[in-house]
């Protein structure tokens, strides 16, 4: 490898607000699906979801890795 190679992956995570509605499947994806839109055209190189126990609801992250460059067509 070269030494000037480098690579670099950008990424953000999303999760729904606490409270009611805290573990809505749905509208964290439809809220992540919006975010990547406002990215513009990036080539997405994976997406995570995890889950862990709070309170009343599950705490829900969706986590996207992404490449600024263009999408391969």
């Amino acid at each position: 490898m070269d030494a000037g190679d480098d690579w670099t992956i950008n990424h953000f995570s999303q999760s729904n607000p606490s409270g009611a509605g805290q573990g809505d499947v749905p509208a964290l994806l439809r809220r992540v699906a919006d975010s990547i839109e406002e990215l513009g055209d990036v080539q997405v190189a994976d997406i995570t979801f995890s889950s862990s126990v709070s309170d009343d609801e599950d705490d829900l992250t969706v986590t996207v890795y992404f490449d600024k460059r263009p999408r391969r067509r």
